[in-house]
C-alpha cells in the first residue's frame, strides 16, 4: 500500500462523514420527523386539555425549520465529526487487525464503531420522542448516555486488547471468540449496574415510541452503512497504488 499521511485519510474521512451525513439527513426527513410532528401534537394536545394553552406563544424557530434548515445542518455537522473520529480510529486499526485490505479494514472499524457508539448505548438508553421525558432530568439523561458510550468504546479496547494477548495460545479464531464474549458479558454487567430510565407517561402510544426508535436506528444504520462504502473507496484510493501505465511499445526497424 502507498504510505500516506493520516491527515489524508482524516480529510478523505471527513468528506465520507460529510456524504453520510446527507444519506442520514434523507431518512432522517422522510422516516423521522412524521414521528416528530405526531409527538408534539400529543403534547400540546396534553398542554390544552390540562389549560396551557403554548399555540400563542411564537416559537423562536419555526417547526418547517427545524425540520429541514436545523436538521440538515445538525445531521452534517454530526456526520463530518463522526468521520473525522473514524478515519483516526482506521488510521490506528489499518495493519494491526489482520491482512486486510482497506476497504474490509473499512468495513471492519465501521461495524465496530455502530456497534459500540449507537447499538450498545442505544438498547440501555434507547431515543424517545418529543413529550417524553422529564425536562429536570435531561442532564442526568445526558450524561448516564455518553458514560454507557465511554464505557462502551473502553470496553470494546479492552476486548481487543484480550483477543491480541489470546491469539498465539488460542489461535485467531478462538481468541475473537473468548473477546467477543467478554465483551457481551462486560456489556451485560454494565446494563446491570447502570441505572435505567423509565419517564414514558403511561397514555403515551406505544406503537408510536417503537416506530421513532425504528426510525432513529434506521438514521443511523444509513449513516454508518454509507460513511463505511464512501470512506473504503476514499481510502483505497488513497492506499492502493494504480496500476502504472504501460509504456507504448516502440515498433523494431
Amino acid at each position: 500500500m502507498n504510505p500516506v499521511s493520516p491527515r489524508i485519510l482524516l480529510v478523505r474521512g471527513m468528506l465520507a462523514g460529510l456524504l453520510a451525513g446527507v444519506a442520514a439527513f434523507l431518512v432522517a426527513y422522510l422516516l423521522g420527523e412524521s414521528k416528530v410532528d405526531a409527538a408534539i401534537a400529543i403534547e400540546e394536545a396534553g398542554h390544552l386539555a390540562a389549560g396551557h394553552d403554548h399555540g400563542a406563544e411564537e416559537a423562536p424557530v419555526s417547526r418547517a425549520l427545524q425540520a429541514t434548515a436545523g436538521l440538515g445542518t445538525g445531521v452534517l455537522l454530526y456526520g463530518v465529526a463522526l468521520g473525522g473520529i473514524a478515519a483516526l480510529v482506521y488510521c490506528f486499526a489499518l495493519g494491526r487487525i489482520g491482512r486486510f485490505g482497506p476497504r474490509a479494514t473499512a468495513a471492519l472499524v465501521t461495524g465496530a464503531l455502530f456497534v459500540t457508539v449507537t447499538l450498545v448505548p442505544f438498547f440501555k438508553y434507547p431515543a424517545n420522542p418529543p413529550a417524553v421525558g422529564d425536562p429536570d432530568t435531561a442532564a442526568r439523561r445526558t450524561a448516564l448516555y455518553l458514560l454507557m458510550i465511554a464505557l462502551s468504546a473502553l470496553l470494546a479496547a479492552g476486548a481487543l486488547i484480550l483477543g491480541r494477548r489470546l491469539a498465539p495460545a488460542l489461535g485467531n479464531w478462538n481468541a475473537s471468540a473468548a473477546a467477543g464474549a467478554f465483551f457481551v458479558l462486560a456489556v451485560g454487567i454494565s446494563y446491570a449496574v447502570l441505572p435505567g430510565i423509565n419517564e414514558v407517561p403511561a397514555d403515551f402510544p406505544a406503537s408510536l415510541i417503537w416506530d421513532f426508535r425504528l426510525a432513529s436506528l434506521a438514521i443511523q444504520a444509513a449513516l454508518w452503512t454509507t460513511f463505511g462504502l464512501a470512506f473504503g473507496f476514499l481510502a483505497e484510493r488513497a492506499l492502493v497504488p494504480g496500476a502504472a501505465p504501460k509504456e507504448a511499445v516502440q515498433p523494431t526497424s
